[in-house]
């Protein structure tokens, strides 16, 4: 066990290592990181200096409106800004092309320097053009043709045989899982971490020893310069790879993280691999197993190069679809759902959509999202839950528990708030979650008149989701229509069902399979603010409705226990043995 100095000491000297090669490599990059992940308050400190009550120059109204999260006046400053060269050549102009090259206005990148062209080009998603624009004697031109080498179909990681870790097991002896992580709580607290710790309590509890490890430099490469190498989180272990210096490339990482993560291995002598989304953790997972002979699961929990497509503006996505790195993710992708021993899909959504690429339907196994036992039981009137998070008792409250990014849709939300309440309804929101839309949210809400109706509570602890959850009369899911809502499936509508909260959900196939299927909610038009308005005034007007769907969802959500989950696991890992 490594000393509690010795593990601040090696953080501290990772840290710098990358600080340092960042600097090196793309200065405009770690200028963007370092204001991206600094304090709210600072952000909006530094915001309103720069903005100067509106009488600032425009570079300087560009760059607050940016750090305030005023994406569209910042876009329109930016491109006047670049036009009118109101901003002279140098680090400013420089920083602005890239700020403009990250809220996609047109020609920006020209403003800027040969990285910030660079990065237009992987903006874009033509990767071969970014490594040449960069240049290949550069340090930010290795490390994207790297970069594109690792999600190229058929580049594998270099392997080196060992004698398999554990023998085959026998039939009722304990079943060992090894699985490789992206991130974890409790540094990261999003959907897939929740998720993946969810996934280690019920193996747990259906007899499975579990460990979980995270990616190379991780909790350090997000900037928590204080964590521990070994975390133990409701009795599962957690290993950190921290290593003195991080490997320059993202190809030399995935071959650091290969070696670390193989030390472990061998000290746990799994009987399964388990890894998750995307493509880098299947690559360190597959070359483990073939070292060691250990059969591996991939769990698919979302379609990568749909995601990405979905970071993009509406009028963009069809570009984006249409480019180099779209074809290359889906490629990689689709080459290691087909090498995985198991493939773990979270709906019959995805399934078909995994079969349609050519995986066999054989070796997919569905374990859904699901909820923890315990909340069936639970049964707080939503007026009395509401005074216990310091909400008003009164109205009618609808409302999220979510990151707060775009395809989230929760601008429609907003909207049918303002809506409704011009006609006379008592309707308000609860937004609980952060992201990167939150300013953009908070200024729609600003702007139509409801923000004293509509509450941003920022992020909760994950003992407090539950809380909220309860607090709504009705949980929405108004997420917008593109390829990735369409077949991922949230965890977050199976909470609300559990805790006897009616849903109103976008009509996309893979919200009404868990939705409409069981009756547990209403569909409505996605992006439609009118029909999502209608969709709460009828609950609003028809409590008798109201408690016919929160019957049916949480008789749903008894079904889809973590417990049977478990079960699911067990089942398939002994199958595999």
């Amino acid at each position: 066990m490594t000393s509690r100095p010795a593990e601040l000491l090696r953080n501290l000297m990772l840290g710098l290592d990358t600080a340092v090669s960042m600097a090196a490599e793309d200065p405009g990059v770690l200028m963007i990181q370092a204001a991206r992940r600094a304090p709210a308050s600072v952000r909006q400190s530094v915001s309103r200096a720069l903005l100067g009550g509106g009488r600032a120059p425009l570079a300087s109204q560009a760059l607050g409106s940016w750090l305030a999260g005023h994406d569209d006046q910042a876009r329109i400053a930016v491109a006047e800004c670049l036009r009118l060269r109101s901003a002279r050549p140098g680090p400013l102009r420089t920083l602005l092309a890239e700020v403009g090259v990250l809220l996609d206005v047109p020609g920006a990148a020209e403003h800027g320097s040969r990285a910030t062209r660079a990065r237009a080009a992987l903006r874009r998603g033509e990767m071969s053009d970014a490594a040449a624009t960069a240049g290949m004697n550069t340090r930010l031109g290795a490390r994207l043709a790297s970069e594109r080498q690792a999600m190229t179909p058929g580049r594998e990681l270099r392997e080196r045989p060992f004698k398999a870790a554990r023998a085959p097991g026998t039939p009722g002896e304990q079943i060992t899982a090894l699985h490789l992580l992206t991130n974890s709580v409790p540094h990261t607290s999003s959907g897939y971490a929740l998720r993946s710790h969810q996934v280690l309590r019920a193996q747990h509890g259906a007899g499975i020893s579990v460990r979980a490890i995270t990616r190379v430099g991780y909790p350090i490469s997000v900037g928590l310069a204080a964590a521990h190498h070994h975390d133990v989180i409701d009795g599962i272990p957690y290993d950190r790879l921290i290593p003195w210096r991080s490997a320059r490339t993202p190809g030399a990482r995935l071959q650091q993280n290969l070696e670390m993560a193989r030390e472990v291995m061998a000290a746990t002598q799994p009987r399964v691999l388990h890894t998750t989304t995307n493509y880098t953790n299947a690559l360190i997972t597959r070359a483990l197993s073939h070292e060691s002979g250990v059969p591996w699961v991939y769990e698919v929990r979302g379609i990568l190069e749909d995601t990405w497509v979905a970071s993009f503006p509406v009028e963009l996505r069809e570009a984006a679809r249409a480019s180099e790195k779209f074809a290359l993710l889906r490629a990689r992708e689709t080459e290691l759902m087909m090498a995985a021993d198991r493939v773990v899909t979270l709906g019959e959504t995805v399934k078909a959509d995994l079969v349609e690429r050519g995986v066999a339907a054989h070796t997919i196994t569905v374990a859904p999202n699901a909820v923890a036992s315990d909340l069936l039981t639970r049964n707080r009137p939503a007026a009395q839950a509401r005074e216990a998070v310091g909400l008003p008792s009164r109205g009618f409250w609808v409302g999220t528990v979510s990151s707060l990014v775009a395809y989230e849709g929760i601008h429609t939300l907003i909207g049918g708030v303002a809506q409704l309440r011009t006609q006379g309804h008592d309707v308000r929101a609860a937004i609980v979650g952060d992201g990167a839309a939150r300013p953009q949210l908070e200024r729609l809400a600003q702007d139509l008149g409801v923000s004293e109706h509509v509450i941003f509570t920022g992020r909760v602890p994950s003992n407090q989701a539950a809380d909220w959850y309860e607090a709504l009369d009705v949980f929405a899911l108004p997420r917008v229509d593109s390829h990735v809502t369409r077949t991922v499936v949230p965890l977050k509508p199976m909470q609300a069902m559990a805790l006897g909260r009616p849903v109103i959900a976008s009509n996309l196939p893979a919200l009404a399979e868990v939705v409409d299927g069981p009756g547990a909610g209403l569909l409505v038009e996605p992006d439609s603010v009118t029909s999502l308005a209608a969709a709460i005034e009828r609950l609003e007007q028809d409590p008798a409705l109201c408690a016919q769907l929160s019957e049916a969802g949480r008789a749903f959500a008894a079904t889809r226990t973590w417990e049977s989950v478990g079960s699911t696991y067990r089942a398939m890992y002994e199958a595999m043995a």
